[in-house]
């Protein structure tokens, strides 16, 4: 009771100290077509969680797009906000703080960047090569988003960085590395998720190595940890071609994530 006394005097004077930009998140779901797509009965909150989330982590630009006012306005960090947070809107405000307790920075570049990669192959030989990214996150360092592709983010094609990126966050909440299994709910055993995104690991593999196109990116066939994260953004950004493809991984995702946007995307008439 203390708890929750408490709880509700520290949002009272959050609000009073930094009022909810109301205009700003408005012209955030005008401009996002994800952002309009869910429920309004859900968007309050959404935007109430992002709104903290600017105050409580720290979106630092780089150099040369912090000298351009208008690179990245209020509304835009608002939007990049929501869009990290709507991988937990459905969960308790304590699981959504704890989920995110590894998060301490946002840092946006100007352009995607580029990482010199190295990998042993199962005969022991190592692979070096350069990789252009568009994102990257660390355990308990920054996440890094590259600004034209948080600009292309907010559709509903099955491309968002944002939520890749925070994905691999919550793939680390028991881990350092991004595995591809994250903390689980106790209704999910490792078992089902396991089963599900093996199958869907294999399905991807089967396709490519037959030369025929995917439901998903194919960068979900890379790792683990990236299929997980590829799985998320298609789960909100194209909810109906995901659980077209694979319904079961689908159900398994509105379980963990306590959220099913493929009603929201029917209710709106998106194919997904």
């Amino acid at each position: 009771m203390i708890l929750k006394r408490w709880q509700q005097w520290r949002a009272e004077r959050f609000n009073a100290r930094h009022p909810f930009p109301v205009e700003q998140w408005h012209d955030a779901r005008q401009r996002l077509p994800l952002l309009g797509l869910v429920p309004d009965e859900h968007a309050e909150r959404l935007g109430q969680r992002a709104w903290q989330f600017l105050h409580d982590k720290r979106v630092s630009l780089h150099p040369d797009l912090a000298l351009d006012n208008a690179a990245f306005d209020a509304t835009e960090q608002l939007a990049l906000a929501a869009q990290a947070c709507l991988l937990t809107l459905g969960w308790s405000d304590r699981e959504h703080h704890e989920a995110f307790a590894n998060v301490h920075e946002v840092l946006i570049l100007p352009d995607a960047f580029r990482r010199e990669v190295e990998e042993i192959d199962e005969a022991g030989v190592v692979h070096r090569w350069e990789d252009e990214r568009a994102g990257e996150t660390f355990h308990q360092g920054p996440v890094i988003l590259a600004y034209p592709e948080v600009m292309e983010s907010g559709g509903l094609d099955g491309f968002n960085v944002i939520i890749h990126e925070f994905a691999h966050k919550l793939d680390m909440g028991n881990s350092f590395d991004a595995d591809g299994f994250p903390p689980l709910p106790s209704d999910i055993t490792p078992q089902d998720w396991y089963r599900e995104f093996m199958a869907t690991w294999n399905d991807l593999h089967a396709r490519i190595s037959k030369g025929q196109e995917t439901p998903i990116d194919e960068y979900a066939a890379t790792y683990p940890g990236e299929c997980f994260a590829v799985c998320c953004e298609t789960f909100f950004t194209a909810p109906v071609r995901l659980s077209q493809a694979y319904p079961g991984l689908y159900s398994l995702l509105t379980r963990y994530f306590q959220q099913t946007p493929d009603s929201w995307a029917i209710r709106k008439g998106e194919a997904g």
